[in-house]
């Protein structure tokens, strides 16, 4: 099939562009903020397509936070945003799960942030870990056994700034030692945009200790 060759966005094709495209999607660290700094000329641009009737839709592959908590952040900045235009890769998760028909009887170890443990719930899902096991620590003794819960089912990783020690072993463990144990990766960033000043390590670090059962959302 024949297609027009690529052309540079300028002010004489942009409304021929407009008028061709009914949705858009944005991603949200670093397109629409950087950290809690909006960018500039974003409120103007959303203003003027939604008032052409475009559908927006902000994704976003940071799981820190949830649909809701992406709503608030938005509407702290003075953009109002519906759960709805939101698709979080905290919530791809939890719909990964709901997809594949995951046991509710298992649970999921989580190492990341409240919006994966909030995604999970809402979905159902029985989840564990997150900023709670930041401050529990891994005792290495001579004959140690590390316990770990065996109805784990899953372990999801997204960025964390609470990982230590303890998360890793525990993720480790229920990979390993429980039958069938999925994991499931949401986002394999190197670096992203957590502040307006500097580029942070992003969730790829967190995933290297795990070899097996890797699935990315």
């Amino acid at each position: 099939m024949n297609s027009s060759p690529a052309q540079l966005l300028s002010a004489h094709n942009v409304n021929q562009l407009l008028d061709s495209v009914q949705a858009f999607l944005f991603d949200c660290d670093g397109v629409i903020w950087k950290g809690d700094q909006l960018i500039d000329g974003v409120p103007e641009t959303l203003h003027m397509l939604r008032s052409k009737g475009k559908k927006l839709v902000f994704v976003t592959n940071n799981s820190t936070k949830s649909r809701s908590q992406y709503a608030n952040k938005f509407l702290s900045l003075g953009i109002s945003v519906t759960e709805d235009e939101i698709f979080s890769s905290s919530f791809a998760a939890a719909m990964y799960l709901q997809l594949i028909n995951f046991p509710q009887h298992k649970k999921v170890y989580v190492i990341g942030e409240q919006g994966i443990l909030e995604e999970l719930q809402l979905a159902g899902f029985t989840a564990l870990g997150g900023p709670e096991d930041g401050k529990k620590t891994a005792q290495l003794k001579s004959n140690c056994l590390f316990e770990h819960d065996k109805s784990v089912g899953a372990v999801v990783v997204g960025l964390d700034q609470y990982i230590n020690y303890y998360k890793l072993q525990y993720g480790t463990l229920c990979i390993r030692e429980n039958p069938g144990c999925l994991f499931i990766a949401t986002n394999r960033d190197a670096v992203g945009h957590m502040t307006d000043l500097q580029e942070w390590p992003g969730s790829f670090f967190f995933y290297i200790p795990f070899s097996r059962n890797f699935k990315i959302t």
